[in-house]
């Protein structure tokens, strides 16, 4: 997931905007640091779960990353109300928020992550095999062409 992360990164530019969605465990937050890695920003990459948004600022003079847990949203407005896009010269994570991003922008990549059942019950919920899609929402990604990542 770190991987597909460090090459979804290497891909954005200031606006930019990444939807996740999958199940507790599907490795959203894992791809957010691979993404984070390949943006150089500073800070470690949690779950915003609690906080509902964190900026990282970048290290350099690269994007700054939004990252957004719209679990807890209730509506389109929630998420505007956040006032995510003015924070300039960054790029923008939203986990689980499918229903709400159409309001925020005209182009995004929409990103399901699920992950294969468990052989057991007493197994890693992080660990195991993932199904990704990738659904690119606009003109901005109308030529957009992915390679599997190498891991």
């Amino acid at each position: 997931m770190q991987a597909f992360g460090k090459q979804i990164g290497a891909l954005l530019t200031a606006g930019d905007v990444v939807v996740l969605s999958g199940p507790l465990g599907a490795g959203k937050t894992t791809f957010v640091q691979g993404l984070a890695e390949e943006l150089d920003v500073q800070g470690s990459v949690t779950s915003p779960t609690f906080v509902v948004s964190r900026v990282h600022k970048p290290k350099g003079t690269g994007l700054a990353l939004v990252h957004v847990d719209a679990y807890r949203l209730s509506s389109q407005s929630d998420l505007v109300d956040l006032d995510l896009d003015a924070t300039k010269n960054a790029a923008f994570v939203i986990e689980w928020g499918k229903e709400f991003v159409s309001g925020f922008t005209e182009n995004w990549l929409e990103i399901d992550i699920d992950r294969a059942q468990e052989l057991s019950d007493d197994s890693d919920p992080a660990s195991g095999i993932r199904t990704i899609s990738v659904t690119a929402v606009g003109d901005r990604w109308k030529d957009l062409h992915l390679a599997r990542p190498n891991v």
